[in-house]
């Protein structure tokens, strides 16, 4: 068993606005899908780990009688608990706790979810931690999307070249050898050794048309990037993406086809 990098536990600090305004929503069928598959009855508990501003608990909230939207950051929790209450989803608790220090009842949970941040948690221990919180039987899922800079296009690219020259300016933030980490040791094999059977990883595809402030903020809802690293040299970041993006044409073409995906696993019934 392998330590995993640490990631600082404020690494966005000062995001939760525009993460919740421009990240992209996990579609309506990659949800129903995970749902049939995980089979909720309806009257269990979700567990949202690491969930950001709430994308999936919010999602998934009325399938499940109580849910646990767990995240360290407290500007996350912040919006998830002014959401709740605009909307008066009293069943939704939201938390701050790294997912290392929470501790529910064991066998609590039906289902429980971390979209795209479980490479950011100390694995093993989150893993085991989560095979004594789901109920035998119950299942877990890591859900995924891609990112405006995944493919070739000409805006793409443009894109590309100018975020990975800012990316310098704070290259820092993030570990290094995160990812040699995780290829090392991939999730399914983290989830295997706690105890957790793979049931496949399921996709849903959706077009997805950008605008160019729409990319700007999706930056900065990232953890390597946010306004506050940038701070003063924001105006010139947003100048440089202008000049990159804005000769491409009309939003129109700044078009990608965006996949979303969810590794499940299964804890095994007791009896076996």
């Amino acid at each position: 068993m392998s330590a995993d990098v640490e990631f600082q536990p404020d690494l966005f600090h000062g995001a939760a606005a525009d993460y919740e305004r421009y990240r992209i929503a996990y579609p309506a069928a990659l949800l129903d899908d995970l749902l049939r598959r995980s089979g909720s009855t309806g009257h269990g508990a979700l567990l949202d780990l690491a969930c950001g501003t709430g994308q999936i608990a919010f999602a998934l909230a009325n399938a499940f009688s109580e849910v646990w939207a767990v995240d360290q950051e407290p500007d996350m929790i912040d919006v998830v608990r002014a959401k709740s209450a605009t909307a008066g989803l009293a069943h939704i608790h939201a938390v701050v706790a790294a997912a290392e220090s929470l501790a529910p009842p064991s066998s609590t949970f039906e289902l429980v979810t971390v979209g795209n941040g479980f490479h950011r948690l100390r694995r093993d221990a989150v893993a085991a931690s989560i095979f004594g919180w789901v109920k035998p039987g119950g299942h877990v899922a890591l859900l995924w999307s891609g990112s405006p800079w995944m493919g070739d296009s000409d805006w793409q690219t443009a894109f590309s070249t100018v975020l990975d020259r800012w990316k310098g300016t704070s290259a820092d933030r993030i570990p290094a050898g995160w990812a040699e980490q995780r290829l090392r040791r991939p999730d399914r094999l983290v989830l295997a050794e706690a105890g957790f059977e793979s049931l496949g990883v399921f996709s849903v595809s959706t077009e997805h048309r950008w605008t160019v402030e729409d990319l700007i903020g999706f930056v900065y809802s990232t953890s390597f990037l946010p306004r506050l690293a940038l701070g003063a040299d924001a105006p010139q970041f947003e100048a440089e993406m202008h000049t990159a993006l804005d000769h491409i044409g009309s939003d129109e073409d700044l078009k990608q086809t965006i996949d979303f995906d969810y590794d499940l696993y299964r804890r095994p019934d007791s009896m076996h």
